[in-house]
């Protein structure tokens, strides 16, 4: 008889708020409204409560709900992804609006059934939330589009204010974490982006409680560091289903603070590290002031194109730490 596995049971500090209050319930009801995705619930993110009601912010993900790929990690559902939307770069902008963001993430399932990855979609979908949100900041979180740096070069030509892509996890996890993601890849496509556009900021993600050493986490920041990354998240691998990868261990919150000491030790301009912390968590907190000045420049144009005043200060488009 198979002895059945132990699963930790997850510490006090994991335990998440539930907060489905008038603000939470409008953001969901225009989402379901503009038929779009977002990885807030996707990927069942344990901050949505928070961002939906408190922050009035979110992650939309594009390219459908259908990813290529089948991460042991993640939630989001695998298969064939049905045929491009090309309304959906404009239905997203247009939610933007609504909901009067100040710095937005769009992210999308991986598209390996794509020549380009998605990357056309993608950087439409940037022109068209900065069309028609000229003081919204816009962070992009793709995949490795597969190592395809000429779609890299399409995408970038949009002028995202931050590059993100999330390594995930140390390099001995990788095969075993991500699905067709390589490591090295990821690193690459990283220094790519600097190559191309060296004062965006770019930005990565680490989960930890999969099994890595401390010493391997060191590694890791060593790595992006040696890539140009300006920017490093680090938060708790948290199973979404009993199918996904079990967590080895939870980290304190005690280890969390000591990791973003040493990132910012290490070089990282900017640190967020904590059991619920994901990528795109107080991505606003993250937006540098070359990226703010760069949103002055387009709402200067938008003014003069559309001959009428920003209806927002310019005091709004700086971070909030400035």
């Amino acid at each position: 008889m198979t002895k059945q596995k132990e699963y930790i049971r997850k510490p006090d500090w994991l335990k998440i708020k539930i907060n489905t209050s008038d603000s939470y319930k409008k953001l969901k009801g225009l989402m379901r409204e503009k038929r779009l995705n977002t990885v807030c619930e996707e990927a069942k993110c344990p901050n949505l409560h928070e961002c939906w009601s408190e922050r009035q912010t979110a992650t939309f993900m594009i390219l459908g709900d259908t990813c290529t790929r089948g991460c042991r990690f993640c939630a989001v559902k695998t298969g064939l992804p049905n045929e491009l939307d090309w309304g959906e770069p404009e239905r997203v902008a247009d939610s933007v609006k609504i909901m009067g963001l100040k710095h937005v993430v769009i992210t999308a399932v991986a598209r390996d059934d794509l020549k380009d990855g998605g990357a056309q979609v993608f950087a439409e979908t940037v022109r068209q939330v900065r069309k028609k949100n000229p003081g919204t900041t816009v962070e992009i979180l793709p995949s490795d589009m597969k190592g395809d740096y000429e779609s890299l070069h399409m995408l970038m030509d949009s002028e995202p204010d931050i590059f993100n892509h999330n390594i995930e996890t140390v390099r001995r996890l990788t095969k075993r974490v991500r699905a067709i993601a390589k490591y090295d890849r990821s690193l690459e496509l990283l220094k790519r982006v600097k190559s191309i556009a060296p004062h965006t900021p770019t930005k990565s993600s680490i989960m930890v409680g999969l099994g890595e050493t401390k010493e391997e986490l060191l590694e890791t920041m060593d790595d992006l560091l040696a890539h140009d990354v300006d920017i490093i998240t680090i938060g708790q691998y948290l199973q979404p289903t009993k199918t996904h990868l079990d967590v080895e261990r939870y980290y304190h919150p005690d280890e969390f603070d000591e990791l973003r000491d040493i990132a910012l030790e290490k070089g990282f301009k900017h640190c967020k590290s904590g059991p619920l912390v994901r990528s795109s968590y107080h991505a606003d907190e993250q937006v540098s002031a070359t990226a703010a000045q760069r949103r002055l420049k387009y709402v200067k144009g938008y003014e003069e194109n559309e001959n009428k005043k920003a209806d927002f200060s310019l005091r709004d488009l700086l971070p909030s730490d400035e």
